[in-house]
């Protein structure tokens, strides 16, 4: 594969973004249900363990940061994964770790 190159086209502070979505634990525990599935905050909740204000607070974040998407059904509003290339982003995040777990 070929390396990352830092060109003058390169928005640090969208990259910063990206990377600032999945760098909090409960954010990427989110993330990583929505990857199967969506659900509703009332959902993620029950599934996480996060108190309803922290999950809406980091849904938003998620939001944000172009991870997910967002539809109302009557009264819910369900969340799913905008793009399939954030399932590849944590494969290849779980595989750099993975290297590094025994260090």
């Amino acid at each position: 594969s070929s390396p990352a190159v830092i060109s003058e086209f390169t928005d640090v502070t969208l990259l910063a973004r990206v990377f600032a979505g999945i760098s909090e634990p409960a954010r990427l525990q989110i993330l990583l249900l929505l990857l199967d599935d969506e659900y509703n905050v009332s959902e993620l909740v029950r599934c996480t363990g996060i108190s309803q204000g922290r999950a809406s607070i980091h849904l938003q974040c998620l939001r944000h940061c172009g991870f997910v998407t967002s539809e109302r059904r009557g009264k819910y509003v369900y969340y799913r994964v905008r793009d399939g290339r954030v399932r590849e982003l944590i494969q290849r995040a779980q595989e750099f770790a993975a290297d590094y777990t025994d260090e």
